[in-house]
């Protein structure tokens, strides 16, 4: 599951963290994932769903040097599933090991990844999870390339799942450059495409909390080829109040990974 859970902005009226928090727990939940990689989770929030959601540990990485305030977009993993044998975290921008923002992007960047080891089955896979910028344009470009090319000194031959918020549509450069065939880098497929079954729920990834916003479809779940997506979707639950628990939907892939039955 990517799931950008909206900061905890306190102008957001009815829509404010407090009022949400609950119904973003369930959401998660229900769904049943085994990995979550969210966005937009800052530390109070963070906490909250550490205790809400006690079946998942989580590996956070914020956009700040000093890791304590400000966006993260750590990766949630079911402990009873998994194993962490490695975890990091880069910017994206032309120094990757400095905190800070890249070519044109209003805010610094990040990646966070994790090697894990499955339980069952004994095999290893990378997650990784990431936002790009929501206002450079040149910066999601060169996102994508370097997120490729980091990709494939990390898992440079396991499985890899790449979740976020990449604010492009399929249609987009950066996109395209995460998706298509090229000599350098690890390739990797959206699981919308790649699904056994037709996709669930909308075609968008985006709302006002309260309706569905069209042709907003930039939060993705990508997968490296060997990975098999048995069905993928968005998820549009509402509540009881008439809204959506974040201004994004999450989307969910059900995949099996190389060895399992």
């Amino acid at each position: 599951m990517t799931y950008n859970v909206r900061y905890p902005n306190p102008d957001d009226g009815e829509n404010t963290w407090d009022r949400r928090r609950a119904h973003v727990a369930t959401t998660i939940r229900m769904q049943l994932p085994d990995l979550v990689g969210l966005q937009e989770a800052f530390p109070a929030q963070l906490d909250d769903l550490r205790e809400m959601l006690p079946e998942f540990s989580w590996l956070d990485a914020g956009r700040s040097g000093d890791d304590v305030a400000g966006e993260y977009i750590p990766i949630g993993y079911r402990t009873s599933r998994f194993d962490v044998e490695a975890e990091g975290s880069f910017y994206l921008s032309e120094t990757p090991d400095v905190p800070g923002p890249g070519w044109d992007a209003s805010l610094p960047r990040l990646v966070k990844y994790a090697q894990f080891r499955d339980l069952t089955t004994d095999e290893g896979f990378v997650h990784v999870n990431t936002h790009f910028d929501h206002r450079g344009a040149t910066a999601r470009v060169e996102s994508a390339a370097l997120l490729r090319q980091r990709l494939a000194d990390l898992a440079p031959v396991e499985p890899v799942v790449l979740t976020g918020d990449f604010n492009c549509r399929p249609s987009s450069r950066p996109y395209r450059v995460l998706t298509a065939e090229m000599d350098a880098g690890r390739s990797l497929a959206d699981t919308a495409e790649l699904s056994q079954t037709p996709a669930h729920g909308p075609t968008t990834s985006m709302t006002d909390f309260t309706n569905l916003i069209p042709d907003k479809k930039i939060d993705h779940v990508l997968v490296s080829p060997d990975i098999e997506v048995l069905q993928q979707g968005t998820c549009s639950d509402m509540y009881d109040n008439g809204r959506f628990p974040s201004d994004h939907l999450p989307v969910i892939a059900d995949v099996s990974f190389p060895g399992e039955v």
